[in-house]
């Protein structure tokens, strides 16, 4: 970690300028100039498909370049070329993207519209990362409520996203979880996911919705053992019985609830649209080029990845293809800037009533 930097006699907008990214400071900029559409404010948990700046520097990909080249023109913390989710929930509900919770120092003002406590690399349960869990980042939400940070009045009008992608279960493979065990942890995920959204809308959240998981099997990481062909029907089925899973449960607390304060936002069925996947080919329609689920970013060589850069040169271990705006995958893992769009527009009909 970076040690601390002591500020003696020095400005404010000065100490803004230092202690914050440019992109960043294009989001706060963006809270005071842009009106307000709606009087609602986005939380939003999870891990890097909603992230937009809380892992930190020192590790994180996602702050090193070419991340964010499309947008916002630099590595700001968001694992992708450009706008992630988040951006694009926030986008529909009239609002600027809700600032990290590692910002929370730079003024009330700031997250008037909300606060992303997401997390790249965590899960429900304790992944591989030492960023928080979901559980300990409702704990930060708590923390805020109890500081009058935020008001029971100011979560009136609230709504809140809860991203739930593979880090689970890829922390589960990596572990010599056995196959026999699988059906087990996944109940283990499920029941942890229900407490963390009851207790968010416990808070006093009104709406809390929660993302299905993506097709796994059809990740970079997963499909390159195809050459980018095909999506694996192994780690697809992992998805589907996730998903079966969550929706029976949101339907479950939504009947003991009795006011439908659970939503889904389906990414596992955008994801599919988006690709145009028929079983678990690609279809010819998609209109990203080529092979549809070959990431734009990828390292040299095995060892590296996007981002990479050899440590006694500093030469760029890795490559990018020539039209990132072509390519629905970023990385290994994650979608591009265009990816996204492409998902939000698929997510776009439901999301009022899954909102609202």
């Amino acid at each position: 970690m970076a040690k601390p930097l002591t500020y003696l006699m020095i400005s404010f907008p000065l100490f803004l300028s230092l202690a914050i990214p440019s992109g960043a400071q294009g989001e706060i900029r963006g809270l005071k100039r842009q009106r307000r559409l709606h009087d609602v404010k986005l939380f939003v948990f999870g891990d890097s498909y909603a992230d937009t700046g809380n892992c930190p520097k020192s590790s994180a990909s996602a702050w090193k370049e070419p991340y964010g080249i499309t947008f916002p023109g630099e590595p700001a913390g968001r694992f992708s070329n450009g706008r992630v989710l988040t951006d694009y929930i926030a986008s529909f509900l009239g609002i600027p993207s809700p600032l990290p919770y590692q910002l929370r120092n730079f003024g009330k003002k700031s997250f008037a519209l909300g606060m992303n406590f997401a997390y790249g690399g965590t899960g429900v349960l304790n992944t591989l990362v030492k960023e928080p869990n979901m559980t300990i980042q409702i704990n930060l939400f708590q923390q805020q409520l109890e500081e009058n940070v935020y008001t029971k009045q100011d979560l009136n009008s609230s709504i809140a996203v809860v991203s739930v992608g593979g880090n689970d279960y890829a922390t589960y493979m990596a572990t010599n979880g056995s196959l026999q065990g699988f059906k087990a942890f996944t109940e283990s995920v499920i029941n942890q996911l229900a407490m963390n959204i009851k207790r968010i809308h416990g808070l006093g959240v009104r709406k809390v919705a929660v993302t299905t998981m993506e097709p796994l099997g059809c990740l970079p990481a997963i499909a390159a053992s195809t050459s980018y062909q095909n999506c694996s029907e192994t780690e697809n089925l992992i998805t589907k019985f996730h998903n079966k899973m969550l929706l029976k449960t949101v339907r479950k607390v939504n009947k003991e609830s009795g006011n439908a304060a659970f939503g889904i936002i389906d990414l596992h069925r955008a994801f599919l649209s988006a690709l145009k996947i028929q079983g678990n080919h690609t279809g010819n329609s998609s209109k990203f080029e080529g092979h549809p689920l070959k990431p734009c970013c990828v390292g040299v060589e095995r060892e590296y990845s996007c981002g990479s850069i050899d440590k006694m040169s500093g030469a760029k271990k890795y490559l990018v293809c020539e039209k990132p705006q072509q390519s629905f995958f970023w990385d290994m893992i994650h979608p591009s800037h265009q990816g996204w769009h492409a998902v939000y527009s698929a997510l776009k009909p439901s999301l009022r009533h899954q909102l609202y």
